[in-house]
């Protein structure tokens, strides 16, 4: 289990911090909350088969606190899909600003996604994510929309953190309307 994404971001937090980069600071900041939160969630639901007393009797020092501790540590995995989290939010909020013609959040928002975006590795280009999308079509031998479950089944697992899953859906959906 890596933590190497999780510490990176912290790293190039504390240099945003010396370099007084507000933006990046406010960001990561952001996005550290966002993986606290997700690793409190992690281990309340790692330590739901234990009772409160046992809890107690554990305390903070004891191997068992550690363990738990541990267990609840986000994978590079987890932290790819919490920063993906985070991209989603910042798609929908331009949409909406777009809307409102809010040029200035528009602007602050593509910002902070670009540099959430250097934390994912390099996404697939369209024309890639749509030759995997034939070949799984082929293997599930999918014939129509109702078959889409299949098709996401096999794919999202080649894809997950290389692509946007609403851009995946979207070509997997056009390709079995097209059969």
């Amino acid at each position: 289990m890596s933590n190497g994404i999780k510490k990176q971001i912290q790293e190039d937090l504390n240099s945003a911090l010396k370099e007084k980069r507000e933006l990046e600071v406010s960001v990561l900041r952001l996005l550290s909350a966002a993986i606290f939160n997700k690793e409190k969630e992690k281990r309340y639901k790692l330590s739901k088969g234990k009772s409160e007393v046992e809890l107690e009797k554990m305390g903070k020092e004891s191997r068992e606190a550690k363990e738990l501790e541990k267990e609840s540590t986000l994978t590079d995995e987890e932290v790819m899909d919490v920063i993906s989290s985070e991209i989603k939010k910042r798609k929908e909020a331009i949409m909406e600003f777009e809307k409102g013609e809010r040029e200035d959040l528009v602007k602050k928002e593509k910002a902070e996604m670009e540099i959430l975006t250097k934390y994912l590795p390099e996404q697939l280009p369209e024309e890639e994510i749509k030759r995997l999308v034939t070949e799984a079509i082929g293997k599930t031998d999918a014939k129509e929309i109702k078959d889409m479950g299949r098709v996401m089944g096999l794919i999202t697992p080649q894809v997950k953190g290389r692509a946007d899953m609403s851009q995946v859906s979207k070509i997997v959906k056009e390709s079995l309307m097209q059969k």
